[in-house]
């Protein structure tokens, strides 16, 4: 009996290349969620360290108000970077959940082809197996009519 060969097989092997490249880019949605979060973190800090200054600039003794006032510009200006990064940061999450919907779909599309292949396969094997009982009845049956009295 010939080879098993799974018609398909080119189909499944493009399929598989889709899903990593699928996970390659949830992957790389994923790198950028961690940069951003970092840089959360990073502006976080400078906040802290931010109103630590204003206090003790307007603690007693001579307030020296451009100190001050250039103190309160920059606490604005990190507002604003905390504003955009937390708006980047919703804009990430729905690709990141995107992606990872398209990931999920890509693996159910192979898992459709392997369960298929495994399927076809079996069947190959249970008629190699149900040829090959055969072949060996036939053998049984001359043999047994060589023997005879």
């Amino acid at each position: 009996m010939a080879k098993f060969q799974f018609r398909l097989q080119t189909l499944l092997r493009l399929r598989e290349a889709d899903r990593q490249r699928r996970r390659g880019e949830l992957a790389q949605a994923y790198r950028a969620e961690e940069i951003l979060r970092q840089q959360r973190d990073f502006l976080a800090a400078e906040e802290t360290e931010l109103r630590k200054r204003i206090q003790v600039a307007s603690g007693p003794g001579p307030v020296q108000v451009d100190q001050l006032l250039d103190t309160r510009r920059y606490a604005i200006v990190l507002q604003a970077r905390a504003k955009a990064l937390e708006e980047q940061q919703a804009r990430l999450l729905r690709e990141i959940e995107r992606r990872r919907q398209v990931l999920v779909e890509a693996d159910r599309e192979v898992r459709v082809l392997e369960k298929l292949r495994d399927r076809l396969l079996a069947q190959y094997r249970a008629e190699e197996a149900k040829q090959e009982l055969k072949q060996l009845d036939e053998v049984a049956q001359r043999c047994g009519g060589r023997a005879g009295p």
